[in-house]
């Protein structure tokens, strides 16, 4: 098993990927470097031979397939992942494995918003699809994570092999985040400096197609991770809502002795079943959260044995 393996994921980076090699053998000399090239279509695989470092593909465009093929590919101790655009900066890399190896962090987040991210990223709208993101999933699972869609992390073994990769493209940084976060993993944020792309190397990111991907990854990641806290406000804004109708029918009844509004008395009742029928969804679900929850530290502690026997 490697002690450290920095993960380089890699889609058309000819002109930054030299650059992020050749830091990540300054800070980490010990580590092995991989470079995951995805349907590159120029020089990038060509560069990253010539710098002397594992050169693997993934066939299946997208940058979750490119994680998941990684974590299953790969056994080792402490893993950098970082993007190959050389917007990271890596002097504190080093740092953030000790936390991994030494005090045996799961996850260190390379925090870029703390630091120089909205005086250099130019586009505004990724400044704050990022705030939003990072204020939803803080409120939602009750964490206090700094920088959710970071592209530089470190992480441990336990959480590689017990990670399950849903996610195809981007919104993959969001779900790694959000299941660590659920299941009371060791996070920590380690501040860095952030710098934007060159010129010359354009950003595979599109801010509206993929912020919708990551929202939608948040609403499901929710949906079935908090299943009783979801379909619970389901349940009480229907509740809530008919309740104000309803009350309007029982003043015109009282006034008039008659229901003059059957069609509407007809969908209240209606609408209270369907706030029931959330409410024990609800219930049914969080039972089904919770088996899962055990299920999964069985699976942490098969992970946990199996890194200490290799």
């Amino acid at each position: 098993m490697n002690n450290i393996a920095v993960l380089i994921p890699c889609y058309n980076e000819e002109v930054t990927i030299k650059k992020v090699i050749l830091d990540c053998k300054n800070y980490l000399p010990e580590a092995d470097i991989y470079v995951y090239d995805n349907n590159s279509i120029d020089e990038s695989v060509k560069i990253s031979k010539e710098c002397g470092v594992h050169v693997r593909h993934e066939y299946k465009q997208g940058k979750g397939n490119v994680v998941r093929a990684m974590f299953q590919d790969i056994d080792a101790d402490c893993y950098v992942i970082v993007d190959a655009d050389d917007t990271y900066s890596l002097n504190k890399i080093k740092m953030m494995c000790d936390k991994v190896l030494l005090e045996h962090v799961d996850m260190v987040v390379g925090d870029r918003l703390s630091s120089t991210y909205y005086s250099e990223n130019k586009r505004a709208f990724h400044g704050f699809g990022n705030k939003l993101v990072l204020r939803v999933i803080n409120k939602f699972f009750n964490t206090n994570i700094s920088d959710v869609m970071t592209g530089l992390r470190c992480l441990s073994f336990e959480f590689v092999k017990t990670f399950p990769v849903l996610s195809k493209g981007f919104e993959v940084e969001t779900e790694m985040t959000i299941h660590a976060a659920y299941h009371n993993m060791n996070i920590e944020n380690v501040v860095i400096d952030y710098k934007d792309r060159p010129q010359n190397s354009p950003s595979k990111l599109n801010t509206i197609s993929d912020g919708i991907k990551v929202l939608k990854m948040i609403f499901n990641l929710f949906k079935n991770y908090k299943p009783m806290q979801f379909f619970g406000i389901i349940s009480i804004v229907l509740f809530s809502i008919t309740s104000i109708i309803f009350a309007s029918l029982l003043i015109d009844f009282y006034r008039s002795g008659e229901v003059r509004r059957f069609p509407t008395l007809i969908v209240c009742c209606f609408v209270y079943l369907t706030s029931i029928l959330s409410l024990f969804t609800g219930l049914i679900l969080q039972s089904f959260a919770e088996k899962d929850r055990r299920d999964f530290e069985m699976k942490l502690q098969i992970a946990n044995f199996l890194y200490r026997h290799n």
